[in-house]
């Protein structure tokens, strides 16, 4: 299943994709009981597609793909590398990434977010899985000078706007082998596949859940792939994940006019 949350009629509301549908639910997807569609029915067209879900907040997981640490010289992690980004930096697919006025380089980072289905505190490895709701594309915007220059990473990555992800979740999927991509104007810039997670994802659900308390929509972004490269205002950046679908996001400048 294909979950979107979407706005129309002046409404926001959540959906299933089936198709170039939308069919309504009933009730929120992280509710309890049955998710049925109530008879409403869109046209994809017609309506504005927003992030799937509003996360409480946003947990990324550094250096998690064996070839990025390689790429960067780094050693392999012994446990997960956490970092947060806030919700003021999500944004909606489609939208666009604004260039932060001072910024010198700022990089793409295609991955797989993970969505939680339910409240996850202590979680064991082992069921892990029964907390997450589904998965969808994400996009770790990161201002590369500034995290430089900081040693540690949350001006770099909590600017408004540099958390895209969406366009939807998808439930029916495993996360163990998915091929992760990022397109930049369309050229293949980074290309890996969740195998070579470092830590995967049932490890890291249960691993946060003894940090924090995981709640319904919060994000867990599972690290990046080798390749990562800079943007600039004009691009068109495309986060495509094999069996869920394509993160697409412009680039423009602070003032909001591409260069």
């Amino acid at each position: 299943m294909k979950i979107v949350r979407f706005k129309a009629d002046g409404a926001v509301r959540y959906g299933e994709l089936y198709d170039e549908t939308v069919r309504v639910f009933g009730r929120s997807p992280f509710s309890t009981g049955e998710k049925k569609a109530h008879g409403r029915e869109y046209r994809l067209a017609d309506v504005k597609l927003l992030t799937p879900c509003r996360p409480s907040k946003l947990v990324c997981i550094g250096l998690n793909y064996r070839t990025h640490a390689l790429e960067l010289s780094q050693p392999l992690p012994p446990a997960p590398l956490l970092f947060l980004k806030p919700p003021s930096a999500v944004l909606d697919p489609g939208g666009a990434i604004i260039m932060p006025p001072d910024s010198r380089r700022v990089d793409y980072e295609a991955e797989l977010g993970v969505v939680i289905g339910k409240r996850a505190k202590n979680v064991p490895a082992e069921r892990a899985l029964e907390s997450v709701l589904g998965y969808t594309c994400f996009n770790d915007v990161t201002e590369r000078a500034v995290q430089k220059e900081d040693g540690q990473w949350t001006r770099a990555k909590s600017y408004d706007t540099f958390a895209p992800f969406g366009p939807w979740i998808e439930t029916d999927i495993s996360p163990d082998d998915l091929l992760v991509e990022a397109y930049l104007n369309g050229e293949r810039r980074q290309s890996g596949r969740t195998s070579d997670l470092i830590f995967p994802v049932p490890e890291l659900v249960s691993f946060i859940s003894g940090v924090m308390t995981l709640l319904p929509g919060d994000i867990i972004a599972t690290g990046t792939p080798s390749g990562i490269g800079p943007m600039k205002a004009g691009d068109v950046i495309e986060v495509r994940i094999k069996g869920i679908g394509t993160l697409k996001n412009t680039i423009v400048s602070a003032g909001g006019i591409k260069e």
